[in-house]
């Protein structure tokens, strides 16, 4: 069992992602999150960056005990804080 992945920070990448690398992690990310996979942020991340909307939606009180399930929204989270473990293959440009 692998544990956990609570924690564990992405490998910094070697470059700043492009736009469609960025796009492309956080679109994998979001599948596996969709499919179960385990968060690599906690609920009480969540709710502190999602607050807000959270409120919007249920009100004060019960805003504290909800937590964000879209997918895109936890991976996007999980890409900000370098947590998902996921990086491109870097390659060099032929000339």
């Amino acid at each position: 069992m692998w544990g956990s992945p609570v924690g564990r920070p992405m490998v910094k990448p070697a470059r700043h992602h492009t736009r469609f690398e960025k796009a492309r992690i956080i679109g994998a990310r979001a599948l596996q999150i969709s499919m179960g996979a385990p968060l690599y942020v906690t609920e009480d991340e969540l709710r502190e960056k999602f607050s807000d909307e959270l409120i919007q939606l249920y009100g004060v009180e019960e805003a504290k005990e909800r937590v964000v399930l879209d997918p895109m929204k936890i991976a996007t989270l999980e890409y900000e804080e370098d947590k998902i473990p996921i990086d491109v293959d870097p390659h060099e440009e032929e000339e």
